[in-house]
Order: structure tokens, then sequence, then C-alpha cells
């Protein structure tokens, strides 16, 4: 469903949160237990510093990202020195959506599946197959 037609201004911050609590409500709840503490956080860009680490060529490369441990590499004796997060980026999320023309909550809730994989440690194919569920 083409949905960019429907918006006469930009959708903002909070609808994209909106989008992603939705979304993440769908998620198994067996995943969603294990993902403990993790905190989805919706920024217009990335900033400089992750564009450079992530050695992207624009701000509107990267729609999201994984910020932690992936649980194939924590340990249960590890002291955690931050929250885990995932990071949705509103302008490149808004920029491929509107060339896509694909459903906004289906972007964002496929790109918020592809961050909990990187969580899990899950394959490209896992997360498909787990998007294809929710």
């Amino acid at each position: 469903m083409h949905d960019v037609g429907r918006h006469t201004t930009p959708p903002e911050t909070q609808h994209l949160e909106a989008l992603a609590r939705e979304a993440y409500a769908e998620i198994p709840e067996e995943l969603r237990q294990a993902l403990g503490n993790v905190v989805i956080r919706v920024l217009d860009f990335p900033d400089d510093d992750t564009l450079e680490e992530m050695d992207c060529e624009s701000p509107f490369d990267l729609l999201g990202l994984y910020r932690g441990v992936d649980l194939q590499r924590k340990s249960s004796l590890d002291v955690p020195d931050d929250l885990d997060m995932i990071y949705l980026y509103r302008r490149p999320i808004l920029d491929y959506w509107c060339d896509s023309g694909e459903d906004l909550a289906e972007v964002v809730k496929h790109v918020l599946v592809h961050e909990i994989g990187h969580h899990f440690g899950f394959s490209d194919d896992d997360m498909d197959r787990i998007e294809r569920t929710v």
C-alpha cells in the first residue's frame, strides 16, 4: 500500500515511535521477553561518529542501528555499562518510504525486526522468517 500521499507534512518522531511500539507488540512474546532492557529510540539522523563508524557515504544510508552486545557474545557474568539501544532514524526511513512506496508501518517494522535480529545474532534469513510472522 502506498501511503505517502495521505500525509501533507512528513510524519514526526512521535508517529514513528508509535509505529515502532505497534511493531514491537507484534514481535513473538518469547523474543520480547528475551530482549530484556532494550530501548527503542527514534532520532532524525545518526550522529557523525556513527556515520563514520558504519562507513556511510550519506546520513540517509542508515535506517536503524543496534547498539550493545548481541546475545551471541553476551555472558551472564557481564556487567552492563549501558542499556542496549535500537535506534531508528526518521529521515532516512522517510526517504526510503517515499522512494519505495511501501507502507510506512511495514518499513518501520522491517527496520525494527532487522535491528532486533542483530541483538540475537540472527542471520538475514532468520530475520526474514520472523518478519513474515509479524
